[in-house]
């Protein structure tokens, strides 16, 4: 088949492929838009994903750390109920004639409660007292004066409760005897 081209359809047909480059060129151009876009988007969301799996690892560590301390609580409190069940015993057995306390003291003041010195002395190593550090009585001065001190509280029956089993001589009021 011969085709005659005349100048007219010759010019008509640049036309039409340079509309088309221009069209190639607009949606290449859009292409290249929406593909940047993309990889921004992608960028934006490995990013927020990175933040979360790190925040996510602080959070297990915070959660591991305040599970085990937790964990030692509930020990320490069942060590303790334990205790307080002993001592209820004790108590409603009615044998407190002629038993003892053992109280730790910190200048003078009471610190922690113990069933028998032996207890109390085994215990004060957690208190900062280095162990076979040899314990001397308060004799008489005054358990303020001590940065720690045991004493020894001995149950009294006419007053229904505990006194201390060493009682420092009553110092004279005013020069009075």
């Amino acid at each position: 088949m011969i085709r005659i081209v005349t100048a007219g359809r010759l010019a008509r047909l640049e036309q039409e492929a340079d509309q088309a480059r221009a069209r190639a060129r607009d949606v290449q151009a859009q292409a290249a838009a929406a593909w940047g876009g993309h990889v921004r988007e992608l960028y934006a969301v490995t990013d927020r994903a990175e933040r979360a799996e790190a925040t996510t690892s602080e959070v297990g560590v915070l959660l591991s750390g305040a599970l085990a301390e937790l964990s030692e609580a509930q020990q320490e409190l069942l060590r303790k109920d334990i205790e307080i069940r002993r001592l209820r015993e004790l108590l409603e057995s009615g044998v407190l004639v002629g038993r003892s306390l053992t109280v730790l003291m910190h200048y003078g003041e009471p610190h922690t409660v113990y069933a028998t010195r032996e207890d109390a002395l085994a215990d004060t190593a957690t208190h900062g007292v280095p162990a076979g550090t040899a314990w001397v009585p308060c004799g008489e001065r005054p358990a303020s004066g001590s940065r720690w001190c045991v004493a020894a509280f001995i149950y009294d029956a006419d007053c229904k409760g505990y006194r201390r089993a060493f009682m420092p001589a009553p110092e004279p009021v005013g020069g009075a005897a």
